[in-house]
């Protein structure tokens, strides 16, 4: 029977079982009914069965056939590498559990209709079977090519996608063994047969300097080369400042001004100004007016808004927007006349913002900065760096001590700082990494960070009030569910929290980390308190911001390197202009719920190909040190091992089953894991020693041994 005909035949007998004059019937009294002969039973069967698998219809256990009455669901299905997976469903807070045997063929990301074959239970989630796919996907994949005499496979680096991909020897595209390739997938194979796909991009091969860092750029979608419609673009917009671009702006060429940045940075889109104006400080943050040269709808604004953000890779950084205009004239380089939007605060002692001014301006950078010569000025007062910047010492201590106070004000409303310390991958011009070291965050990063903060602030309020359509950085409030489980956890350290209800106040979070600052247990808890908090994201809804316990909060200072600052500079300009009508707030209102959805889900991306590409580049790192020993402190505890972080921010698993020494049980509410003879107990902050026991590169892991336990049974509830 072709498909055709299979389909037409589904719909009689789907039309029959649902119509309400029928009772539940056999196979064969529906062959009966539909005049079907004996020697077609079969296909009848196999029509049956189909219809069961699309969730239409279900059968009991008598074998009797009647209109499925469960619910459907749609989500999209996020695939594990052991086989199983999730539908996701938006919305809705917990998703779906899917059996390897109940996926029904889906594939990572693809678009699925399921239904419930187990309700959710105290402990257990939700269990469901895959009944259609509606949509793909993922339609092209980056793996490496394994070459046989007639066809070939490529391994694909996404773990997700769990099966090889035949390639037929016409559709290889010359590739070679070891090569890495972007295959476009043709048919999705089935439970028999794997997926087969057409190579139609060779990467390089796996051993060439930069492929494996390119595999990864390919592998998350990332654009990477801008069109030459862009690139014209960008070039006939990045002129000089002309005196008609300064027309009707506020001119602060005058005003000592300065930027204060990374060394290498290059597009520097922040600066600051700062004076006592009375008893007041006169903050002036002058951030680069960049939609001056990216219109609306331009093809500049297209690519912008689908790239969402700028990517900061460990070899590479891929820009929103052309180098043309990010390093060129929407940088706010020191002695070029640059146009800016301004938030001007006067603000108290106490740190209250009391008045502030949004304004379009012309800047005239003095002095470009970095963070390590601002430190050396404010912190270790070193005599040659105090000379070459003498003019501007009084104001760096002046932005030290504003600095101070609102830091200070945002502590004292609840604010958390979660003081983590990053590291950077340093390669050599092979692309092989040769050192890890910590990003220093000193007094210099400090100031910039709270000045950034208070004019996000103080955009945020004053739009909000304005209630002209908006994009706000939004934090919720976390999971009871997780903030209940945290209490519990560190109550075993003899920490406690206030929870008032079902809610908790982010000054309970920030109390938490101040006390403990300094014990063994500090990085651990830190890091568990993060987990249980939700990730920031865009909305229209002016939702507050938990982390920094504001109410009112928006990204206004970066839009040289993301797109929701670009989409509020314009609303911000269009206002001040006076050109905020009716039509306008209409439009806006229309476009910024795709605008935030899609930033946050592009902003995701971005943070998933970094970690992924840091995660590689440290694994590659640690094969040089294969059988060596390191100390290092538990990070993580799971029933399948030992996550433990050396002090240069490697992490790598003790698996439990290298654990011989006894038999290890997982406790879930401790997260601990208990020796059933020793009682020895693994826990969360413990010191130990390790050995790197082996290197997965594929899977960009650190394989470690447990080599000796510092302090022995670590973890009495009583405090230390």
């Amino acid at each position: 029977m072709d498909k055709q005909a299979f389909d037409k035949r589904k719909k009689v007998i789907y039309d029959l079982i649902c119509d309400s004059f029928y009772v539940p019937m056999k196979i064969k009294e529906i062959a009966i009914v539909l005049q079907i002969p004996r020697e077609q039973r079969q296909e009848l069967k196999d029509v049956l069965d189909s219809l069961i698998e699309d969730g239409k219809i279900e059968i009991s256990k008598r074998g009797k056939y009647s209109k499925a009455t469960k619910k459907v669901f749609t989500g999209t299905f996020i695939s594990h590498p052991k086989g199983f997976g999730f539908v996701e469903m938006e919305g809705e807070k917990e998703d779906i559990f899917i059996s390897e045997s109940d996926s029904n063929g889906a594939f990572h990301k693809d678009t699925v209709e399921v239904i419930l074959t187990k309700p959710e239970t105290a402990g257990r989630r939700k269990e469901g079977k895959v009944t259609k796919i509606l949509a793909r996907g993922i339609e092209e994949v980056v793996g490496t090519y394994e070459e046989s005499k007639n066809f070939g496979f490529v391994c694909p680096d996404n773990l997700k996608f769990s099966q090889d991909i035949f390639i037929p020897l016409r559709d290889s595209k010359g590739a070679v063994d070891g090569h890495k390739v972007v295959v476009k997938i043709t048919d999705y194979g089935s439970e028999r047969r794997n997926p087969e796909g057409k190579v139609v991009e060779i990467l390089g091969h796996i051993n060439d300097p930069g492929t494996d860092i390119l595999s990864i750029v390919k592998g998350f979608e990332l654009p990477c080369e801008f069109s030459e419609k862009v690139l014209n673009q960008a070039e006939r917009v990045g002129k000089e400042v002309s005196d008609q671009d300064r027309e009707g702006r506020m001119d602060l060429r005058s005003l000592p001004t300065v930027t204060i940045d990374g060394e290498d940075a290059k597009d520097l889109d922040d600066a600051i100004s700062l004076s006592m104006d009375g008893e007041r400080y006169k903050l002036g943050v002058h951030i680069a007016d960049v939609t001056n040269y990216v219109q609306e709808r331009s093809a500049l604004d297209v690519e912008a808004l689908k790239r969402g953000t700028s990517v900061y890779l460990v070899d590479r950084v891929i820009p929103m927007l052309p180098h043309i205009l990010s390093n060129g004239i929407c940088s706010l380089n020191a002695g070029c006349d640059r146009l800016a939007l301004s938030c001007i605060m006067w603000i108290d002692k106490k740190g209250n913002v009391v008045d502030h001014k949004i304004a379009e301006t012309v800047i005239n950078v003095d002095r470009r900065m970095s963070y390590t010569s601002v430190k050396k000025i404010l912190e270790d007062k070193d005599p040659k760096e105090c000379e070459k910047y003498q003019d501007f010492i009084p104001m760096f201590q002046l932005m030290e001590e504003l600095s101070k106070i609102l830091r200070e004000k945002r502590k004292s409303r609840g604010g958390i700082d979660f003081d983590f310390p990053e590291s950077k991958v340093i390669l050599n011009k092979q692309g092989k990494p040769v050192d890890i070291k910590p990003y220093e965050r000193n007094v210099a990063t400090k100031l910039i960070e709270d000045f950034m903060l208070a004019a996000n602030e103080t955009v945020a309020q004053d739009f909000f009030w304005q209630e002209i359509p908006f994009v706000y950085r939004c934090h919720e409030k976390p999971d009871p569910d997780k903030i209940t489980k945290l209490a519990i956890f560190i109550n075993n350290f003899g920490y406690s929290m206030h929870l008032g209800g079902d809610e908790i106040h982010p000054k309970e979070i920030q109390k938490l980390l101040t006390k403990i600052r300094g014990s063994e247990e500090e990085d651990m808890i830190a890091r568990l308190t993060l987990r249980s908090m939700k990730q920031a994201k865009y909305m229209m809804e002016c939702q507050g911001h938990f982390g920094l316990a504001t109410k009112y909060y928006c990204h206004f200072t970066s839009p040289i390197r993301r797109y929701p600052d670009l989409q509020i500079h314009r609303i911000i300009k269009e206002t001040l202009r006076g050109r905020m009508t009716k039509g306008r707030i209409e439009h806006y209102s229309e476009i910024l719920p795709q605008v935030a959805k899609q930033s946050s889900e592009l902003e995701r991306r971005a943070e998933e190909a970094e970690r992924e590409t840091l995660k590689l580049k440290k694994a590659e790192y640690m094969e040089q040190f294969v059988g060596q020993e390191f100390p290092g402190v538990i990070s993580g505890i799971t029933a399948w091992g030992i996550y433990v972080e050396l002090e240069n921010s490697v992490e790598g698993l003790v698996h439990i089953t290298s654990l011989t020494d006894d038999y290890y049980e997982f406790s879930e509410s401790t997260y601990e894991l208990i020796g059933e003879r020793t009682n020895r107990h693994y826990k969360l902050g413990q010191k130990v020693t390790i050995l790197v026991d082996g290197i997965d590169l594929v899977q960009k892991t650190v394989d470690f041994k447990m080599v000796q336990t510092v302090g022995g049974n670590y973890g009495s509830k009583e405090k230390r």
